[in-house]
């Protein structure tokens, strides 16, 4: 008998220990979401940022910045062809297994099934909202310095010149280069 009730105990106190993690109602710009999408919406980012370690507001804070503040599935850069809530260019959407047209055709929701998937090998090395900006940037640099060079306006190839003036808005200084600072400065105008 006092060998079940000290089980019984154990049990009960493993319960009573154990907390779900809190979910959050809202997200930082979730008002930004179209309200028919919104609440389902917020789910599918919470439970991918969980599935990802990361912050549901950092992947907010990116998909803000990437949508130019419309949360639309099928915003599309005029420039390189990039579509939706991370600016998938063409050859990432086709190593994810679908389209920039069938991406634009996606429900928010269904979009972040490939947000997450393109943010799943690396998942546990993103320790904040830059991070998660730079693996959408340019993942290669993901851990780099500060002061470290991402593109240049007199890079000696075309494909690093034509990145250069695709994004040269984020070369706030206007410098030539566009380097991790110049990337941090512009995404820390979009975290409170």
């Amino acid at each position: 008998m006092k060998s079940f009730l000290v089980l019984l105990f154990a049990v009960f106190s493993l319960n009573i220990a154990y907390t779900k993690p809190v979910k959050p109602k809202t997200l930082l710009y979730s008002e930004l979401v179209p309200a028919d999408q919104r609440a389902a919406f917020v789910e599918a980012v919470v439970l991918s940022a969980e599935r990802l370690h990361v912050h549901p507001d950092w992947l907010m804070v990116v998909m803000r910045f990437e949508t130019a503040g419309t949360f639309r599935a099928n915003i599309r850069n005029r420039y390189s062809g990039a579509v939706g809530l991370i600016q998938f260019i063409p050859n990432t959407a086709k190593q994810l297994g679908t389209s920039p047209t069938k991406l634009a055709a996606m429900t928010l929701v269904e979009q972040v099934a490939y947000v997450e998937k393109y943010f799943t090998p690396y998942a546990g090395r993103m320790t904040d909202v830059y991070d998660v900006y730079i693996v959408v940037f340019a993942p290669a640099f993901l851990g780099r310095s500060n002061s470290t060079i991402l593109y240049s306006a007199n890079s000696p190839t075309l494909l690093g010149r034509q990145r250069y003036n695709w994004n040269k808005v984020l070369d706030d200084n206007r410098d030539g280069v566009i380097t991790m600072r110049d990337v941090k400065r512009q995404i820390k105008r979009f975290v409170p």
